[in-house]
C-alpha cells in the first residue's frame, strides 16, 4: 500500500536539492563562469550536504535500497539532500510509486534566493534560462513530474523570451519575484504580453516563499533581551515573528495585480501563492471586494470590472495552507476551490504526514470537498497537464 492509500493525490509543493553546478550546467559555456556556485548556500542544517555531492547523479545504491525500504513510511524518514529523490529525477520517480502521488509540482530550493536579488538584470535572466534547462532536465525523468521555471519580469521583451523557451522546454509553471518588477506595478500593461502567453499556453504563475525576504526586519528582532531565541535562518526557516508577516508581500502582490484589471482581462491566466500558508486568504478576498465597492466612484477603472475580485481569484488562484492550519475554517470562510494539497518534500518543513494532518482538518466535509483539497483544485490550477 503507498502512502496515499488509494487517494486520488496530486501534491502542489515539492522541491528538489540543487548541487553546486546546478546553474553552471544548464548555462552555454560562455556564460557558466559569470554565474554562482551553489556551494556556498549559507546553510548549517543537518542533511543540507551539496558541496560534499559535488557532481553525484544519484544516492549510492545502498542508500536507495534503504530509502526504498521505508516504503510508505518516506516522509517520516531523511530530509534534504540525503532524502530520495532529492537530486536526481530517476530517484524522485520511485518517490512517487512509494507515495501513490499522481503528479508532483517540482520547485528548486537555492536558485530562487541567489538570482532574483541581482542587480545584473541581465545575468538573472541568464540564469533563470540556465535553471529552466536544469530543470527540465531533472523532471524529464518522468512525466508525472511537473518542473517550475524562473521568471523575472524587469525587462518584459527578455521576459517573453525566457519565458518562450520554457514552455518549449515543457515546464508547468514559472515562479516569479513578488516585487514591483522594473519600478511598475505587475499589472502595467508593459506585462500583459507575459500574462497573456501564459495564458495562452495554460501554464500558471506562481509565488513561492523565498520570492522576497522570509524574514520580518531585524529592528522588530529587537527586544532588548539577549537570551531571546527565535528559530528563524536556514533554508526556509522562520521564526514567531516571520510568520505573521511572512504573506503580506504575497497578498499585496496579488491584490494589486487583480485591482488593476489582470484577472479580468485574461480570465483564463491561473495562479498561486505557495508555502506561505492560507490563513490569510479570506481577509483578502473581503477587503478587495471592499475595495472595488467603496472606492468604484474615486477609481471609475473599478466600477468596469464584470465580477467581483473574490470570484476571479476563486476561479483562477489558488493556495497551498501550512499543515498546521485548519483547512476546513478556511474553507467554511471563504470556498473549496482554493486550496491545494501539499507536502514539501523533501523539505523538514512539510512535516512526516501532511496527508494526516490535513484529512483530519476536513473530517466533517463531504467527499467532493476533500477530493477538491486533495486532486481536483489542482487540475484547475494545471488544465493543461491534467491525466
Amino acid at each position: 500500500m503507498t502512502y496515499a492509500m488509494g487517494r486520488v493525490t496530486r501534491d502542489a509543493d515539492s522541491h528538489l536539492m540543487e548541487l553546486p553546478d546546478f546553474l553552471r550546467r544548464g548555462a552555454a559555456a560562455r556564460d557558466r563562469d559569470r554565474l554562482p556556485s551553489l556551494v556556498d548556500v549559507g546553510l548549517d542544517i543537518e542533511g543540507i550536504r551539496s558541496a560534499e555531492l559535488d557532481g553525484a547523479t544519484g544516492h549510492p545504491a545502498a542508500v536507495v535500497e534503504a530509502r526504498v525500504a521505508l516504503g510508505d513510511a518516506l516522509l517520516k524518514g531523511p530530509k534534504w539532500h540525503d532524502a530520495l529523490g532529492s537530486f536526481s529525477g530517476a530517484e524522485r520517480s520511485r518517490v512517487l510509486d512509494l507515495l501513490g502521488f499522481e503528479r508532483q509540482v517540482i520547485f528548486s530550493s537555492f536558485c530562487a534566493t541567489a538570482l532574483f536579488p541581482m542587480r545584473d538584470r541581465a545575468l538573472c535572466d541568464i540564469g533563470c534560462r540556465a535553471h529552466n534547462r536544469s530543470m527540465a532536465a531533472f523532471c524529464d525523468a518522468d512525466p508525472r513530474l511537473l518542473g517550475v521555471g524562473l521568471l523575472t519580469l524587469d525587462d518584459p521583451a527578455a521576459a517573453l523570451a525566457t519565458l518562450e523557451e520554457g514552455i518549449e522546454l515543457g515546464l508547468g509553471a514559472f515562479w516569479l519575484p513578488n516585487d514591483a518588477p522594473g519600478g511598475r506595478s505587475p499589472g502595467h500593461p508593459d506585462h500583459d504580453p507575459i500574462w497573456r502567453r501564459l495564458a495562452e499556453a495554460r501554464v500558471p504563475f506562481l509565488l513561492h516563499v523565498g520570492s522576497s525576504s522570509l524574514s520580518i526586519d531585524d529592528a522588530w528582532m529587537n527586544d532588548g533581551r539577549p537570551d531571546t531565541r527565535s528559530a528563524r535562518g536556514g533554508a526556509e526557516v522562520i521564526g514567531s515573528k516571520d510568520l505573521m508577516v511572512i504573506f503580506q508581500p504575497y497578498a499585496r502582490f496579488l491584490s494589486v495585480l487583480i485591482l488593476d484589471g489582470v484577472l479580468e482581462r485574461f480570465p483564463t491566466l491561473r495562479g498561486g501563492a505557495i508555502e506561505v500558508g492560507a490563513g490569510w486568504v479570506p481577509d483578502m478576498l473581503r477587503r478587495l471586494d471592499h475595495a472595488v465597492q467603496i472606492w468604484a466612484r474615486s477609481e471609475p477603472q473599478l466600477a468596469a470590472m464584470e465580477r467581483l475580485p473574490s470570484e476571479q481569484v476563486t476561479a483562477q488562484l489558488r493556495f497551498t495552507p501550512y499543515p498546521f492550519e485548519d483547512v476546513g475554517r478556511l474553507i467554511r470562510e471563504s470556498r473549496p476551490e482554493l486550496y491545494l494539497f501539499s507536502t514539501d518534500y523533501p523539505h523538514a518543513e512539510g512535516g512526516r504526514d501532511p496527508l494526516g494532518r490535513f484529512g483530519k482538518s476536513l473530517e466533517g466535509l463531504d467527499a467532493e470537498i476533500q477530493h477538491r483539497f486533495f486532486a481536483r483544485n489542482f487540475d484547475d490550477l494545471y488544465p493543461g497537464d491534467t491525466p
